[in-house]
């Protein structure tokens, strides 16, 4: 007689009594060994929900029954992804009253796609939550846990007009959600996928009962982290051997909580990047055999002030849209191009305008670099709405920002006026609040700006004198307004050139709410050096210009460039180094 089939997830859900259907005719065929496998097939009400279903496997087989008992177990053992569901059964028929014995949900749980490995259980604390309101759907099919001061300290940071207020906020109407689903049972876990988050296949429990630890004497039972800790040493005895694992921002806490023999890892869904070095450059350079192996396959054609070149071979998968390529060796003609266009196996290169030159002189500027020249060709094309310069201290960011941005402004008239803003993150000490309007407000922080204005002043002022130098200077400041951040929301920029200084202080939140502020019309220029990061929790992966780098690369109104010498003065550059 063939096997029956497997049971199916739907079969799973269903009474035990569905099982014995199929069992009872392949135990009747053979009446003497019915004594003997029955009594445990037919299991009475009252020990079902507290055992699985394949419990016939544990009655104890004479050598006439082996047989038997072998067909028995191969036909009704649960394959893998069908072991959780009658697990699941067990809990939600009332195995678990207290978050204690609910909080050890099975390997799988019958969702699209299997994970790879047994779930884990994620103790958040408090600061993830307030750092990406988020968080709660970034652990994938895994659990999450939040112990009851958790909740507590959310309730004390709610209040405010700051970030994390605002954060604290948004968390709080997160859970309420959860929670507020129809058929929702916090003492059995709250489903993250019921509110659309299908990426999270897990559940959230909430502690319902107080639970049982002993933390050293050194550390007071009273303050909040060592609560967490606590929750967590309990979770682990609790639920041995399933890993549960502490998520914090706080490094000490991490710490603590290793020392006391706990897993405990950082909240790395924030960061784009593991290693800053991956940061994608701009920039790529062309194999010395470049023009040995593609020369002759290479197709030119000239159209105005640009030559266009059409390649092909290995080195176009490694090419994106915007992205820099230049080719330098002894005996071999140069060259200095642009991606501007990928197909399947080839891509179209464009020279560049060579603004190193006194005749293609940007508002009295010249490049004096390789990178240098590459950004000018960015920020002066109209068809780049997006532009992202990095680089240290001394490369000539503002300026080729500010030189680009007066002659749109002034000269070609594509642009309106210059906004410049910047993230007002001190270095030391904050020295109080500022007089007078945003404008002034803004002015110490805009230092940057007055340095640059004054040397772009002075060299488009040529022998005009004094009041010549003055007029000049009268015009520029008409056409730059400076503006905070804090009053960005809700407005739209038309025919705007943007300039957002310091941008790695930015958070990607922060950095989206700036560049979707962009109209018609308007440029944006975000500026920064991940190596002078000053915005606490912050990192060069999970900066916002960071994100913003890693998000944009590769769409055709975008370009980026790592600005890598520095042309302030020759101390500065050595300082850069050493320093």
């Amino acid at each position: 007689m063939p096997l029956p089939p497997a049971p199916s997830r739907r079969a799973a859900l269903l009474a035990p009594e569905a099982f014995e259907v199929t069992a009872r005719p392949r135990v009747s065929q053979t009446s003497a060994n019915e004594p003997v496998v029955a009594p445990a097939a037919r299991a009475t009400p009252a020990a079902r929900p507290g055992r699985k279903a394949d419990s016939v496997a544990s009655a104890t087989a004479t050598p006439a029954t082996a047989p038997l008992v072998q067909v028995e177990t191969r036909a009704r053992a649960p394959e893998p992804a069908t072991r959780p569901t009658t697990t699941r059964k067990a809990r939600t028929t009332g195995a678990a009253p207290t978050m204690a014995n609910a909080a050890a949900p099975s390997t799988t749980r019958g969702r699209k796609s299997a994970p790879q490995g047994p779930t884990k259980l994620f103790v958040l604390d408090t600061n993830v939550l307030l750092h990406d309101p988020t968080s709660l759907f970034r652990f994938e099919e895994h659990d999450i846990f939040l112990p009851m001061i958790v909740l507590e300290e959310l309730d004390g940071h709610k209040k405010g007009m700051t970030e994390v207020a605002r954060n604290g906020r948004q968390t709080s109407r997160t859970l309420d959600a959860l929670a507020g689903v129809h058929g929702a049972d916090i003492a059995h876990g709250l489903k993250l996928d019921s509110t659309g988050q299908r990426a999270a296949g897990g559940h959230l429990f909430f502690q319902t009962a107080p639970l049982d630890y002993s933390l050293p004497t050194s550390l007071p039972p009273g303050k909040a982290d060592n609560q967490i800790l606590g929750v967590v040493e309990a979770l682990r005895k609790l639920h041995a051997p399933r890993e549960v694992v502490l998520v914090s921002k706080d490094i000490n806490m991490r710490v603590k909580a290793r020392a006391l023999g706990l897993n405990a890892e950082d909240y790395q869904n924030d960061k784009t990047l593991e290693d800053g070095d991956l940061l994608y450059a701009g920039v790529l350079a062309l194999p010395p055999d470049f023009w040995a192996k593609s020369g002759k396959n290479v197709e030119s054609w000239q159209s105005g002030a640009h030559t266009y070149y059409r390649i092909g071979g290995p080195i176009v998968p490694q090419l994106m849209i915007n992205q820099f390529v230049y080719f330098e060796a002894p005996g071999e003609p140069s060259l200095f191009a642009r991606v501007s266009e990928i197909r399947e196996k080839t891509a179209v290169l464009q020279t560049l305008k060579d603004y190193g030159s006194a005749k293609n002189a940007v508002w009295g500027v010249t490049t004096r670099n390789r990178e240098q020249n590459y950004a000018m060709n960015l920020l002066m094309d109209p068809e780049i709405d997006f532009v992202t310069l990095t680089g240290t201290a001394g490369t000539g960011k503002t300026l080729l920002a500010l030189a680009a941005g007066l002659t749109q402004v002034l000269d070609d008239r594509r642009y309106t006026e210059i906004i410049m803003t910047r993230a007002t993150v001190s270095v030391g000490e904050d020295i109080g609040f500022l007089p007078g309007t945003e404008e002034e407000k803004m002015g110490p922080w805009m230092g940057a700006l007055d340095d640059n204005l004054e040397f772009l002043a002075k060299g488009d002022g040529g022998n005009a004198g004094e009041w010549g130098r003055a007029a000049t200077n009268e015009l520029i400041r008409s056409r730059i307004k400076i503006k905070s951040m804090n009053f960005m929301r809700g407005r739209t920029f038309l025919n705007k050139y943007v300039i957002i200084d310091e941008a790695q202080n930015l958070t990607p939140k922060q950095m989206k709410t700036l560049i979707t502020r962009a109209g018609p019309g308007t440029k944006i220029i975000c500026m920064g050096n991940l190596a002078q990061i000053d915005t606490p929790y912050l990192t060069e992966g999970s900066s916002g210009l960071t994100f913003a780098v890693d998000r944009f690369k590769g769409w055709p109104h975008s370009g980026h460039i790592t600005l890598a010498r520095g042309e302030r003065s020759r101390l500065a550059d050595f300082a850069s180094e050493v320093l």
